[in-house]
C-alpha cells in the first residue's frame, strides 16, 4: 500500500481496543458477521459459524476480544476492507 502511495496508520487492537461505537461505525450498513474472525477461538468455540451472534452482540464481544475482529481492517476513503483480501486492496 506504502509502494502506492498511500500513507498508513497502524493501531495495534490489543492495546488501543476499538469501542463498540467505533465498530458500529465502522461496520455500518455492513453484515457484521463478515467483520468475525473465524479463525478465533472465541469464534470456533460458540459456534458462530451455524449460530451467529446479532449485531449487538457481535460488537458487544468485539469490543471486549480484539481478536474477534477480522483483521487486517484497512479503510479508505470510507472503503473497508477485511482481511487478506488482495483483490479488495487492489481495488483502493
Amino acid at each position: 500500500m506504502e509502494k502506492r502511495g498511500f500513507q498508513l496508520y497502524f493501531r495495534d487492537l490489543a492495546k488501543e481496543r476499538l469501542s463498540a461505537a467505533e465498530l458500529e461505525k465502522l461496520i455500518g450498513s455492513r453484515d457484521h458477521a463478515g467483520f468475525l474472525n473465524p479463525r478465533n477461538e472465541l469464534y470456533r468455540r460458540k459456534k458462530m459459524k451455524a449460530n451467529p451472534p446479532t449485531r449487538k452482540e457481535a460488537i458487544r464481544m468485539m469490543a471486549k476480544e480484539p481478536n474477534l475482529i477480522r483483521r487486517p481492517v484497512v479503510l479508505c476513503g470510507g472503503r473497508v476492507v477485511l482481511g487478506f483480501d488482495e483483490s479488495g486492496l487492489k481495488s483502493l
